[in-house]
């Protein structure tokens, strides 16, 4: 996605979302933009929302090709009324769809809370002291997007007998894997045109086992579709490629992971640059925005106030 505020978007994903901060880094075509992730714990693939921050970025439209509504999953009816009361006390206005809670954050991206998505799913939470865990947001279960309305009802080929998605008629789909399903779905755009910007979708990424992108990419360019080399990521290989809809697709490998350049306990903690990057991060650290993972800061406080408590403690603490 695309933010113009990376210092809110922390804010609101980490502490009002209550995900956690798991990698803060850059934008590998755009080094002096960030890129920010937030998911479960270890940043498992299926709880990750990501961000590109383009200070002062005006808000965008979604349109045809767009994604313009985000499902995440929660563990029933007390979740949603959680969240309903959490959004509002948050100055966020959330509102009852059916059996849905829609919100939209700074930016104006929209997201529905559902409880019906992936329940033999195993949930992807995060820690957060504020939310009990069984209301925790338990990871991305399905995505909307925009088409013509002329092709609403047409089945994609490229989708179900290239990539093995099902098809279930009205623009539906849903893909299931080896450990998680999601719900992949179109709806009639009328006659809105599309604006990149803050608060749209960039793109959307799709796992796979390490050794199978190679094979996912040949698959895709027998079908006439232009897809890109494999890119080193750091944390993960990808390819990129646009489905007929226009939208584009991420393919990324399962690994290495995100705990490759710092502790699984320390996560989002610290600006880590690719590779490539790395020589320009005195500059980048002048450019860029620090951005304060509200995990870091938690814990940070949580020490000082205990500390507090026992004076020989309080010394250790300052020295």
């Amino acid at each position: 996605m695309i933010t113009a505020d990376a210092r809110r978007n922390a804010e609101f994903y980490a502490d009002v979302l209550g995900l956690r901060l798991v990698k803060k880094t850059v934008n590998f075509d755009a080094p002096d933009a960030y890129h920010l992730y937030f998911g479960d714990e270890i940043g498992s693939p299926g709880s990750l929302l990501t961000w590109f921050e383009f200070p002062g970025a005006t808000r965008g439209r979604p349109g045809p090709g767009m994604i313009h509504r985000i499902e995440l999953a929660v563990d029933g009816e007390d979740a949603l009324r959680f969240w309903e009361s959490r959004l509002t006390e948050r100055g966020y206005s959330p509102r009852r769809e059916g059996d849905e809670l829609r919100f939209e954050d700074y930016d104006g991206l929209t997201f529905a809370l559902r409880v019906d998505l992936a329940r033999d799913d195993p949930p992807l939470r995060a820690w957060h002291p504020e939310i009990p865990a069984e209301h925790a947001i338990a990871g991305i279960a399905g995505a909307r997007a925009y088409v013509p309305a002329v092709h609403l009802d047409e089945e994609s080929r490229l989708l179900t007998e290239t990539l093995g998605f099902g098809f279930e008629g009205g623009g539906r789909y849903r893909l299931g894997g080896a450990e998680r399903q999601f719900r992949w779905s179109y709806d009639a755009a009328g006659e809105i045109v599309g604006r990149q910007g803050a608060g749209t979708v960039h793109h959307i990424a799709w796992a796979c086992p390490d050794d199978d992108q190679v094979g996912w990419r040949e698959h895709i360019l027998q079908q006439g579709i232009n897809v890109t080399d494999v890119i080193d990521r750091d944390y993960f290989r990808s390819i990129y490629f646009r489905e007929p809809r226009h939208v584009l697709f991420e393919i990324a490998t399962l690994g290495p992971g995100f705990a490759v350049d710092e502790s699984p306990d320390h996560l989002g903690e610290e600006l880590r640059l690719p590779v490539q990057h790395e020589h320009l991060r005195a500059g980048l650290e002048q450019i860029l925005a620090p951005v304060k993972n509200p995990r870091a800061v938690g814990e940070a406080a949580r020490a000082v106030g205990e500390a507090a408590q026992d004076p020989r403690a309080a010394r250790e603490a300052t020295h």
